[in-house]
């Protein structure tokens, strides 16, 4: 089996993050309408969905891409000699564009304006602090599950989101690019642009704090597990 081309992993993460967005904010935006005013309700349909579309999507991308979806994720790689700055940089790209895109055709589906910034805040150092614990959580979930057993780590992420929704203040977002995004939507899982800086600061923390932690779990030896954290020239067996 061929390895994928640059272009094609690009691609993948493009393709990935889009439908991720997709299902956060067409979730979101269905669960509001469905729920009668209850956001407990509107939540757990929101929670539900980013759950399932995360299993579904690292299961088929792992083998193209590596199925990072998300730039601190793909930080934590490059921190450990696992993807070239040169392919680190573009997963950033793809994932921001794909998330934007990925929220414009949410809102092509509901009916609503395809242009818009979100006005609902989440600010202060809650917040904060629980984004760099839903990260931390996410990246070490990744790191040590991948090590353990690699095919259980695409229900590992989705069940970690969907438990994290709910522990955390800030409903976990956990993602730079899926944070970027959802600043360019005022429904339900939006976030203000102003609040977009504390969170992604938090989630690039949080990757680097996982990655410690896993050294001082583990130690410092390169622990690849085939279709899941490479993404250069390698071959993708899962």
């Amino acid at each position: 089996m061929e390895s994928p081309t640059r272009t094609q992993r690009l691609l993948a993460e493009a393709f990935g993050t889009s439908l991720l967005l997709a299902a956060v904010i067409g979730s979101g935006i269905m669960g509001e309408r469905l729920a009668g005013g209850n956001e407990a309700i509107a939540l757990l349909g929101n929670t539900v969905s980013t759950g399932a579309i995360l299993i579904v999507l690292i299961t088929m991308l792992a083998p193209i891409s590596g199925a990072h979806l998300n730039p601190a994720v793909t930080a934590a790689f490059l921190l450990k000699g696992d993807i070239s700055l040169r392919d680190a940089a573009g997963y950033g790209i793809a994932q921001v564009a794909g998330a934007v895109i990925g929220v414009w055709a949410a809102h092509a589906m509901f009916d609503l304006p395809v242009m818009q910034l979100s006005m609902k805040a989440r600010e202060g150092a809650s917040q904060g602090f629980s984004e760099w614990v839903a990260t931390l959580g996410l990246v070490a979930t990744i790191l040590l599950t991948t090590r353990a057993k690699p095919l259980a780590v695409p229900t590992s992420v989705g069940l970690y989101i969907t438990a994290a929704y709910w522990f955390t203040a800030s409903t976990s977002f956990a993602n730079p690019a899926v944070t970027l995004a959802r600043a360019f939507s005022d429904t339900f899982a939006g976030i203000d642009l102003a609040s977009v800086p504390l969170f992604i600061a938090a989630q690039f923390v949080g990757a680097l704090s996982a990655l410690a932690l896993v050294r001082l779990l583990v130690g410092r030896e390169s622990q690849h597990a085939p279709g899941l954290l490479m993404s250069g020239e390698e071959k993708y067996e899962i």
